[in-house]
């Protein structure tokens, strides 16, 4: 059964703010949302890296979205706790706009506007209102390499 018109489809997503841009995280990706957390600096990594902190009793990396997609660093109001292969990992991001439906069936690659690199990052680009949103695929956005660096400076109990 379709639904009515004018309803929203997609999947439910948490949205927020990654400096100017909007983007979004299927919920299935999302572990919680907190304020950000004391994070100590981690050398020999990437500087959309911000460090690492302590979340719930385990060492994670802690990437800058904004700097991430943008370039530029951004004013951090929250983290996104996050599940990957290798471990949790915090999203420092600007505010958290709440959840709503995003759709990848209805958003659009754009793989000519974001080029190899982003590709990985963002699953689609759709829209909210009249605004784009960005729809992060989480689990590829921390590199092989930085989860190397990481495991090189990681001190055995």
């Amino acid at each position: 059964m379709a639904p009515p018109v004018g309803a929203p489809t997609g999947d439910s997503s948490l949205v927020f703010r990654a400096g100017t841009l909007l983007c979004a995280l299927r919920l299935g990706e999302v572990v919680e949302t907190m304020r950000p957390l004391v994070t100590h600096p981690l050398a020999g990594t990437p500087a959309f890296v911000t460090g690492i902190c302590i979340m719930r009793g385990i060492p994670t990396l802690v990437i800058d979205v904004a700097r991430l997609l943008g370039g530029a660093g951004a004013d951090v109001e929250r983290f996104i706790a996050v599940r990957t292969e290798h471990g949790p990992v915090a999203f420092a991001t600007g505010a958290i706009h709440g959840v709503r439906p995003v759709s990848a069936d209805s958003a659009h690659r754009h793989e000519a506007l974001l080029g190899d690199a982003p590709a990985r990052l963002v699953a689609a680009v759709g829209t909210i209102d009249a605004e784009p949103v960005l729809l992060l695929q989480s689990m590829r956005l921390v590199p092989d390499e930085v989860w190397a660096a990481a495991a090189a400076l990681t001190v055995p109990s």
